[in-house]
């Protein structure tokens, strides 16, 4: 870490321990103000911040839960600017991200330690993951930020509710609803273009709304010591729409396209290396809502194909693809006494230019049963899961909260984690692939202490988190796929922010983790032991015009090679500024600098992050 970089990350700290005790000072006047507005209206289309669907599969406020969920809303993605997600998911606790290259380059999220492959990702609410990958995960390399509504992570295991691959956590994006349109566009370093478009309809009975959106870049050299720039062009499409069909019943529909084609470095740091990746996913459902119940009955598909075109490898073409037929209810006793429940069954199917087709199938049902007040309530449930691989796996989980005086809630959780091997794990070509492989599992813990949440005027929050996993799924010295790892995360996340002025809000969060594969005792790999992360916000005195900024600094990791090899992952600190303009009511212009200490740091072993880089643009809202 050099010098400047030194000196910035204790600067992080000192800003971090001052903000903290500015919020303790301004705690008595600002929790005048605890009761600000949860909902509000855009563009006639009701927002909220503060409900989640993660936690039960339904909405639920998230005082009334007592997992660590974070909620990143409209105003907040706006204000972030960037069409890239990972901008948005480095503002939250418990995250660190690792990508080879810069924007559209295979990118993973670790939550809490977890392996990338152990999140669960949703895109209005449709299972998403790379079916053909080995591990099966979701690359966020491949999802624009700029027609999203609403973020929602969830840091810890939820089995329960999701099932497969929830062990990390669960991220879910929602995609905008719109009366009206929408545009933006913008244009910066490496010749690097952006443009998104929406337009939807709202009215009582129905809603429809269509987005695109389009980035290509020149970018730069994704490996180190090439010369290259590795660039990309990528377009999405994407709908949703309902209509009230009458006597609770509700027909719902969401699709989306994406289409890339991205420059790598496969075969060495020279070569002309390049990835195609398609994705497709939708959903077709009907719900039903009553004062007793709710029900929703669906269908959904998930696909993705990649292929590779190397001068020296020669083409190549991964292909998996999903089917699912889900049910799921709600269904309300009393006021405070209700049962989340639900039943589905996933087909899965993957081949590649190596390996045959193979398919796979697995079944599961859930029941959760909850109590809920305002001032407290718990919640605990079991998930029962068949493969026709490798037969039953039951899961438990259970979560509480309790108000404890002005605002303060405690909480704590149990979940269990399930992960059930891939198709490529368990049918590899070349000897690779071992159909006697278990399922990845996980107990998790946590217990904390909250003030509000992080869109309330004020929010004040410590939680600590264990969480053992068995059977991890590796290779040995053969190359062959077995149940082979232990592992062993714990640490904790401090959460504090305000709404310090009308004009002026802050702030910070900070990370410790202690991540340890037990059977070879060592780091795992990409996991900083500490990361803390900060920005402000400031509407200025002159009219429509906003300014804010955020840092982020990150500890030392360490990756590993082919062979095991630790190799050094430095630390770094990252800065961003950003203004906007408010023209009218429906025209404002933006600007923002990313890296502004044009930092050189790597997330991947041998694989470069972007320098400095500004970025200007235009919204325009009808």
């Amino acid at each position: 870490m050099n010098g400047c970089s030194f000196m910035t990350g204790v600067l992080c700290l000192k800003y971090l321990l001052f903000l903290g005790c500015s919020l303790l000072v301004t705690t008595p006047a600002l929790a005048q103000d605890e009761g600000g507005p949860d909902i509000y209206v855009d563009n006639g289309v009701l927002r909220d911040t503060v409900i989640t669907v993660i936690a039960t599969g339904f909405r639920v406020p998230l005082s009334q839960t007592g997992q660590s969920i974070s909620v990143v809303g409209l105003d907040e993605l706006r204000r972030v600017q960037s069409p890239d997600l990972t901008r948005v998911l480095e503002r939250l606790p418990g995250v660190a991200l690792a990508r080879n290259g810069g924007i559209g380059a295979t990118t993973g999220l670790f939550v809490r330690g977890a392996n990338s492959d152990q999140v669960l990702f949703l895109v209005d609410g449709v299972r998403v993951a790379d079916y053909a990958a080995p591990g099966g995960s979701y690359d966020l390399g491949n999802l624009l930020a700029t027609n999203l509504e609403k973020v929602e992570l969830l840091r810890g295991s939820n089995s329960v509710i999701w099932g497969s691959q929830a062990i990390g956590g669960v991220l879910a994006v929602t995609t905008r609803e719109l009366n009206g349109a929408e545009a933006s566009a913008e244009y910066g370093t490496y010749n690097t273009a952006t443009a998104t478009a929406a337009a939807g309809i709202a009215r009582d009975r129905y809603g429809v709304t269509l987005t695109a959106g389009y980035v290509r870049s020149d970018g730069f050299s994704a490996k180190a010591g090439s010369s290259e720039a590795d660039g990309l062009s990528q377009w999405q499409v994407s709908g949703k729409g309902h209509y009230d069909l009458g006597g609770g019943f509700t027909l719902r529909a969401v699709g989306r396209y994406a289409n890339a084609r991205l420059g790598i470095d496969l075969a060495g740091p020279s070569a002309p290396d390049t990835q195609f990746v398609k994705q497709g996913s939708g959903r077709l459902g009907l719900a039903y809502a009553s004062d007793a119940i709710d029900l929703s009955l669906g269908a959904a598909f998930d696909a993705t194909a990649r292929r590779y075109d190397s001068p020296d490898w020669g083409p190549s073409e991964y292909i998996g693809r999903a089917v699912r037929a889900d049910f799921a209810g709600q269904a309300r006793f009393t006021e405070v006494l209700r049962v989340d429940f639900g039943a589905d069954s996933e087909w899965s199917r993957a081949r590649s230019t190596f390996d045959d087709r193979q398919y796979a199938r697995l079944s599961s049902a859930h029941a959760l049963l909850g109590w809920y007040t305002a001032a407290a309530s718990l919640a605990a449930g079991v998930r029962l899961d068949d493969h026709d691989r490798f037969g039953s796996h039951t899961s438990f989980g259970a979560n509480g909260s309790a108000e404890l005086i002005d605002g303060w809630r405690v909480r704590a959780s149990y979940g269990e984690g399930f992960k059930a091997p891939t198709l490529y794990q368990l049918y590899a070509g070349f000897g690779t692939g071992n159909l006697a492989l278990r399922p990845e599992t996980s107990r998790s813990y946590e217990a904390g202490i909250e003030k509000g949440d992080r869109n309330a005027p004020l929010h004040i929050a410590a939680t600590w988190f264990r969480r053992e996993s068995r059977n991890l799924i590796d290779v040995d010295s053969d190359f062959h796929y077995i149940n082979i790892a232990r592992a062993r995360a714990e640490g904790g996340e401090v959460e504090l922010g305000a709404h310090l002025s009308p004009r002026f809000s802050a702030w910070a969060n900070y990370t410790y983790l202690k991540a340890r594969d037990l059977t070879q005792n060592r780091d795992l790999a990409r996991r900083p032991r500490n990361a803390v992360a900060f920005g402000a916000d400031w509407q200025t005195p002159l009219e429509g015009l906003s300014l804010g900024g955020d840092l982020r600094f990150v500890s030392a990791a360490v990756d590993y090679d082919f062979f095991g090899t630790p190799l050094p992952l430095p630390s770094h600190a990252v800065a961003a500024v950003r203004a906007d303009y408010a023209l009218s009511e429906r025209i404002s212009l933006y600007g923002r600098i990313e890296n502004l200490g044009d930092e050189r740091y790597q997330s991947v072993s041998g694989y470069n992050a972007p320098g400095r880089a500004a970025y200007i643009g235009a919204r325009v809202r009808y």
